[in-house]
């Protein structure tokens, strides 16, 4: 028997689940101090399951970002679908974001449906409490208690950091005890190719309206380091679906294409701890979203 002062450390899975655009990626970046996936106001930015890891001295928490489970529109969606109910079968607790400023819709129905086959116990967060006054948060925290049965239910803002604390210690007890999984340094596993990958992404969001969003696939071509000249030369394709396209990702003179450029390369820098020349062009991969040779390609 343990002494009473001697806490076990527990450790384990947790999955964060939520409607596209629930606040899920903030909230990871925010558990684990520093950012680990993309943030855009655009539904469905987060394609893969990104694990980050949370390291406490009475536990370690590996969150599962998972991307917004919807009704799926193509194979691209299919597949995303496929990667969160995989992602739940074999997680420890799941993480349930219903946003704070949207009242409960079909969206968060159908993935609480979706929670019911789920043995892990859940934890409903309501999330961007920053975003809705007290009486709009005190009845979503109503509206989501009762969507699932919930071990516990937290309001947070990820944003500001109201809560988040509280929400990790909730989540460390309810986790299995055991060693650390992940060594102390270690926040992520993503590997850095999809992470430079994601940055391109994510600054692209942010520079074009429209159509483009769902269109858009990056993929890194080539990785140069010349330690001589402590720079990084990366090479970068972004994958549009029509011609039509390609113009609203360039801008008049390549003005939107250097401003990606620029954006992405100050987090590829900070990724990095280095210089980086970054060489982006877009290319046209017609109807990726729905042709499985060329998912795998991009590696969805």
């Amino acid at each position: 028997m343990s002494s009473p002062e001697q806490t076990p450390h527990r450790s384990g899975f947790v999955a964060l689940v939520g409607r596209p655009n629930a606040g899920k990626t903030t909230l990871t970046n925010a558990l684990v101090g520093e950012k680990v996936g993309i943030v855009s106001n655009r539904p469905q930015t987060t394609r893969h399951a990104i694990r980050g890891v949370v390291h406490k001295p009475e536990g370690q928490i590996v969150l599962v970002d998972t991307p917004g489970l919807h009704k799926p529109k193509s194979l691209l969606g299919k597949r995303l679908n496929d990667v969160v109910r995989d992602t739940l079968s074999d997680v420890d607790v799941v993480v349930f974001c219903v946003p704070a400023d949207q009242p409960v819709g079909t969206g968060d129905k159908f993935i609480a449906r979706q929670l019911r086959e789920i043995r892990a116990p859940i934890v409903v967060v309501v999330t961007k409490t920053d975003a809705a006054n007290k009486q709009q948060v005190a009845e979503q925290l109503m509206a989501a208690s009762q969507l699932v049965e919930a071990a516990e239910v937290v309001p947070v803002s990820a944003v500001k950091g109201d809560q988040v604390e509280l929400l990790e210690n909730l989540l460390i007890k309810l986790l299995p005890e055991g060693p650390p999984l992940y060594p102390e340094e270690q926040t992520t596993d993503e590997d850095v190719e999809r992470q430079l990958a994601e940055l391109v992404r994510e600054a692209a969001l942010e520079k074009v309206f429209q159509e483009v969003p769902h269109s858009l696939a990056v993929t890194i071509e080539e990785i140069n380091r010349r330690p001589d000249r402590d720079l990084v030369e990366i090479h970068a394709l972004l994958h549009v679906e029509r011609n039509s396209q390609k113009p609203m990702l360039l801008g008049k003179g390549g003005s939107i294409i250097k401003a990606i450029g620029s954006e992405a390369r100050v987090g590829m820098e900070t990724l990095l701890g280095a210089r980086v020349h970054l060489d982006l062009h877009v290319t046209v991969l017609g109807e990726w979203q729905d042709d499985p040779k060329k998912l795998n390609r991009l590696g969805y």
